[in-house]
């Protein structure tokens, strides 16, 4: 298979950014569901995007394939009415981060794989980290769009110690599942 932007590839990358944007919807409903999911979706992101991710990026080991990925979480979230600069850019900064991973250490070895697929699951949590990085802000948006009983929830099940805790489980959950996808799919970059 050759591992370069060819018209097959770019189709697979359009199935590949499909699941992404419907896995990102779930992650994000999932917030609707109880508090302690909002909290948790690194560790639903690290879950449901890592797969997705590591086989388009051992399928495309080119530039651009985070960056197709992190520009249509930005226009999801033109389209939900729900944009805003945090909520855009974060995503293209880390795809920008996942690119630079890319070229620096080379896009066909699979810690590179890794690396980009867990730097492109954290692509929500950039955006609903404000938990814990501007609560305020969060507390009066969780009012708005749900109700103060579901503010007061969330500020409880959101304390300080839970954000690293959130953080090293998203990450090591995404590493687990990199690996289960290349044993389950036999992927080129694992077996080289």
């Amino acid at each position: 298979m050759e591992n370069k932007w060819n018209k097959k590839n770019a189709l697979w990358q359009l199935v590949y950014i499909i699941l992404y944007v419907v896995a990102f919807l779930i992650v994000l409903e999932t917030g609707q569901i109880h508090p302690v999911f909002f909290v948790c979706y690194q560790i639903t992101a690290g879950i449901l995007f890592t797969g997705i991710l590591v086989k388009s990026f051992d399928r495309i080991q080119q530039p651009g394939t985070a960056l197709s990925f992190a520009a249509v979480v930005a226009l999801a979230y033109i389209a939900m009415g729900d944009a805003s600069l945090w909520h855009c850019l974060t995503p293209i900064i880390l795809g920008i981060a996942a690119e630079i991973v890319g070229l620096v250490c080379g896009n066909s070895k699979w810690s590179t794989i890794v690396t980009k697929s867990v730097i492109m699951s954290f692509v929500p949590f950039l955006a609903y980290g404000q938990i814990w990085l501007n609560r305020d802000f969060t507390y009066e948006s969780a009012i708005e769009d749900m109700s103060v009983e579901y503010a007061d929830s969330l500020m409880n099940c959101s304390p300080g110690w839970a954000f690293p805790v959130v953080i090293i489980l998203g990450i090591a959950l995404s590493i687990l599942i990199a690996n289960v996808t290349a044993r389950l799919f036999k992927l080129n970059a694992k077996n080289k």
